[in-house]
C-alpha cells in the first residue's frame, strides 16, 4: 500500500487518478499513524517551499519523513515534493528543507549564459536525458514529461542525478539516493513515461526493494 501524504499543498486528485489508472493501491491521509502503516510514501506538492515546510514542521511530518527515509522505506517526491527533499530553498526567504538529498533550490535566472532572456516558469513538455541506471527507470523511455516550476535544484552531487532536462541549463528532473527519489515534473500528467515511473515505484514498494 502506498500512502499519499496530505499536507494541504499537493495535487491529490491528479495523483490519485494516476494511481487508479495503473491499479496501484493507495491511501490519502494526513494522519501519521495511518501513513506509518503503509509500505511507501508519495509526497506531492504545488506551491511555495516555505509554506510547505512550515506545515510539515508544525504537523510533525518533517521528522516523520526523515525517520521514514532513515529506515530505508521508499519515499518519492513530486514537483515541490521533490524540492522539499533537499537541504534548503531561496524561495521568498531562506528555508531549510528535509535534508534528505544534497543541494539547494534556487530561482531560474531568466537569462541564459549567452545573455538571452527566457520565460519563467519552465512550463510544458520537455525531454528527459538519463544519466545512470536505476530501478525506477526500468524499461522507461527517455521521452517527454510535463514540467511546471519557477525554481530549480542545484546540486554538486552528480550521483543523485538520474535524469535531467534542458531548459537553458541542465535541470535535475529525476533524482535519487537510497530509498529516496523524486521527480521535478508531474508524472501523473506525463502520459506513458510518467505512468511507467509510478508503476516502477509501486513495484519496488510492493517487493520491498530498497532504492539505490
Amino acid at each position: 500500500m502506498i500512502g499519499i501524504v496530505d499536507y494541504g499543498m499537493g495535487n491529490l486528485h491528479s495523483v490519485s487518478k494516476a494511481m487508479e489508472r495503473i491499479d496501484l493501491p493507495y491511501i490519502i491521509s494526513e494522519d501519521l499513524e495511518v501513513l506509518k502503516n503503509t509500505d511507501g510514501l508519495l509526497l506531492p506538492g504545488v506551491g511555495a517551499f516555505p509554506d510547505a515546510m512550515d506545515i510539515l514542521n508544525q504537523t510533525g511530518k518533517s521528522e516523520f519523513l526523515r525517520q521514514w527515509a532513515t529506515d530505508g522505506k521508499p519515499l518519492m517526491g513530486i514537483c515541490l515534493g521533490m524540492q522539499l527533499l533537499f537541504e534548503g530553498s531561496e524561495e521568498h526567504r531562506h528555508t531549510l528543507g528535509l535534508g534528505l538529498l544534497p543541494g539547494k533550490v534556487v530561482k531560474f535566472s531568466g537569462q541564459s549564459e549567452a545573455g538571452q532572456t527566457y520565460k519563467v516558469p519552465h512550463m510544458g513538455w520537455n525531454q528527459l536525458k538519463f544519466h545512470q541506471e536505476h530501478p525506477l527507470l526500468h524499461e522507461v523511455e527517455e521521452g517527454h514529461v510535463y514540467f511546471v516550476h519557477s525554481f530549480v535544484v542545484q546540486t554538486e552531487d552528480s550521483e543523485i542525478l538520474l535524469a535531467t532536462s534542458d531548459y537553458h541549463q541542465d535541470v535535475p528532473a529525476i533524482v535519487g539516493r537510497g530509498s529516496v527519489v523524486g521527480t521535478q515534473f508531474h508524472p501523473e500528467k506525463s502520459s506513458v513515461v510518467g505512468m511507467d515511473l509510478l508503476a516502477n515505484f509501486g513495484e519496488l514498494v510492493e517487493k520491498g526493494v530498497k532504492l539505490s
